[in-house]
């Protein structure tokens, strides 16, 4: 159960020292009760105060870390059931399946795919994150064998290891050499040696029933064991009963903070149908409603993206606009002659402005103001993109010493505050641009200085 502010407070040393960043000690225990703070900030509190109140702030989904080095995959940590109470906090993960069964050329092109599907939006790089290896054939051999394929030919992706066989799945988690795979499963029949082996390499265990009541149990039961990172996969291979499994899953552990619920799950559409298409809505429920991790047959461009683009918005947060950083941005290696042009923060104004101007081929100085992630109106409506910042802002970005002229191009929108900026920017000529981003490039074909 979460610690008040006023119960944190109580065990501090009360010092008020400022020393955490914080000037008091009530506001730090505030901060650490909002989960704002890290309760080890303070230097003089103990280590018995830093256990118990780190678990009392634990979210009640238990967050762990799959992979190695630059390329990880975190899931779990949820907090709430609703993205506009808080926010999602780790995207739902896409897995691809190979087997030890599939032809040459199923595994290749599988492999393929998840290297060359990549998408650059706002500023993202948008892919699918996992490859699952299936042991389908009991052969260690050949289960460890495509492991190590699989490392060598996709070293971004993360491994999950399917293997009912917990000796095969030793010996293909040991040829990981340091990566941490999702082991998967522990059933009834097999609990106590998939437990053994998830000690034994130190990986987070999946944990499969034939209902979410025999999840829930096996789930009590390794926890018993000792085990503190666990998947769950209920065995629902229905759209409806899988739907309706992470629901409740994430009811009881957020509302009712029911422990052998408290981790993230996993689903497989790749086993609820034969259809492509079909398993791509199925996948974009389970990104919706509440998996860690859905696992594909497949992965195709045409069904890949609209999941990623779901899940990018999904997974933002609600209450915070993205944004990129305030800067003077360079764009087709811009010189003394290049325009200079201004907008926003907003990571789509940005984004949409910067690719248009890339699309000209013009040369050109891309100033971007930090208006909050407000867009153009939206910012000036609000104060924060008003002539006295924009030109507190163009001097201090020193873009003077960067051109020969004295041009500033601003979007047509503003082009009411023309005058107030030539005040606020003696010597320079404000130059009114198009109000859509699509017409800068003939725009700036076109461009002179004043």
């Amino acid at each position: 159960m979460a610690l008040t502010g006023i119960q944190i407070m109580k065990m501090l040393p009360k010092k008020n020292c400022g020393e955490c960043g914080v000037p008091t000690c009530l506001a730090f225990a505030m901060k650490v009760a909002a989960g704002q703070a890290e309760i080890g900030a303070c230097p003089y509190v103990s280590e018995e105060v830093k256990q118990t109140v780190g678990e009392a702030s634990a979210p009640p989904i238990r967050p762990m870390t799959l992979g190695s080095g630059e390329n990880v995959f975190k899931m779990g940590g949820e907090t709430c059931l609703y993205r506009h109470e808080k926010r999602f906090e780790n995207p739902t993960g896409i897995a691809v399946l190979v087997s030890t069964d599939m032809a040459e050329d199923a595994v290749s092109g599988r492999l393929n795919r998840f290297n060359s599907l990549q998408y650059e939006r706002v500023g993202l790089n948008l892919r699918a994150d996992l490859v699952a290896v299936k042991d389908a054939t009991s052969s260690a051999d050949a289960f460890t064998g495509l492991v190590q394929r699989v490392r060598k030919e996709c070293p971004s992706a993360v491994l999950i290891l399917m293997s009912e066989d917990p000796a095969n799945l030793s010996a293909a988690a040991r040829a990981c050499e340091g990566h941490k795979p999702l082991l998967y499963a522990a059933t009834s029949a097999n609990a106590d040696k998939m437990a053994e082996v998830a000690k034994e390499t130190g990986c987070p265990l999946a944990v499969k029933g034939a209902n979410l009541g025999e999840t829930a149990q096996l789930s009590e039961r390794l926890i018993a064991a000792g085990l503190k990172d666990l998947v769950l996969d209920t065995g629902a291979r229905t759209v409806r009963a899988a739907f309706e499994d992470q629901n409740v899953i994430r009811r009881a552990s957020i509302k009712h903070k029911y422990k052998p619920l408290g981790f993230p799950t996993i689903t497989f559409p790749c086993e609820m149908t034969q259809d492509d298409m079909m398993e791509s809505l199925i996948a974009s429920v389970f990104i919706a409603k509440y998996a860690g991790i859905t696992v594909l047959s497949d992965l195709q461009g045409d069904t890949l993206f609209p999941l990623l683009l779901e899940r990018l918005n999904i997974f933002t947060d609600p209450q915070r606009p993205m944004v990129v950083q305030e800067d003077v941005y360079p764009i087709n290696g811009p010189n003394e002659d290049s325009p200079v042009l201004i907008t926003c923060n907003f990571s789509l104004t940005y984004f949409i402005v910067a690719g248009e101007v890339e699309g000209s081929k013009v040369p050109s100085w891309l100033l971007i103001k930090d208006t909050e992630g407000l867009s153009v109106l939206t910012a000036w409506a609000a104060g924060k993109f008003s002539p006295d910042l924009i030109g507190g802002f163009v001097k201090k970005s020193a873009i003077a010493d960067k051109v020969k002229h004295r041009n500033l191009i601003i979007p047509g929108y503003l082009a009411a505050l023309k005058g107030e900026l030539e005040e606020e920017l003696p010597g320079w000529k404000i130059q009114i641009g198009p109000r859509e981003a699509s017409h800068l490039p003939a725009f700036l074909r076109d461009w002179k200085p004043a």
